[in-house]
């Protein structure tokens, strides 16, 4: 595997887009699950196609799709104009919403390659800070922010079916990425 491609995602990327989140968010967090029915419940309402779509035509959203020799091999999504309550300046903070790659391909670094595209897009794009959230039981996602300059800020829960998730709330700062 030598080729990879990352691009901006359209209307046409729809289909991989969803198939690589069900797998993705499986490959994650599918053994955190008791009831199958919970997963495929969740995975049916948030990765359907349609859905996908719809997401991609709103002007806050912003995806790439990564490839691996022309294999669709993960995506990121950015959410411009998401305030938090944990990051001050409700203005101007946008959402790293998802980063997701293949397990498979997790050692080619296409994270850091979609991260720092999705960086890049929210400091040319004049917002102050970014912010995402992340399983807390996620070390291996954890680590990965931290390594990038991403500082815990907070905490929420998430429940899909019967099943209680904790998450940490992380931010990063854009005006020291802006200024050098």
């Amino acid at each position: 595997m030598g080729n990879i491609e990352i691009r901006i995602a359209d209307s046409s990327d729809a289909v991989a887009i969803s198939i690589l989140g069900r797998v993705t968010f499986t490959e994650t967090f599918g053994h955190l699950f008791r009831d199958r029915k919970d997963l495929q419940q969740y995975l049916l309402r948030t990765f359907s196609v349609e859905k996908i779509e719809n997401s991609l035509k709103k002007k806050e959203n912003v995806y790439w799709i990564a490839f691996a020799d022309r294999l669709p091999v993960g995506y990121a999504k950015l959410k411009l104009n998401s305030p938090s309550q944990f990051v001050l300046g409700d203005d101007d903070v946008c959402q790293l919403q998802k980063i997701y790659v293949l397990k498979d391909f997790l050692s080619l670094r296409i994270g850091f390659q979609l991260q720092e595209r999705l960086l890049q897009r929210a400091i040319k794009s004049d917002y102050h800070a970014i912010w995402l959230s992340v399983l807390d039981e996620n070390e291996r996602a954890i680590n990965f922010y931290k390594r990038n300059g991403f500082e815990t800020v907070g905490q929420h829960e998430f429940q899909i079916g019967r099943e209680h998730f904790d998450f940490i709330v992380m931010s990063k700062s854009l005006k020291s990425d802006r200024d050098s």
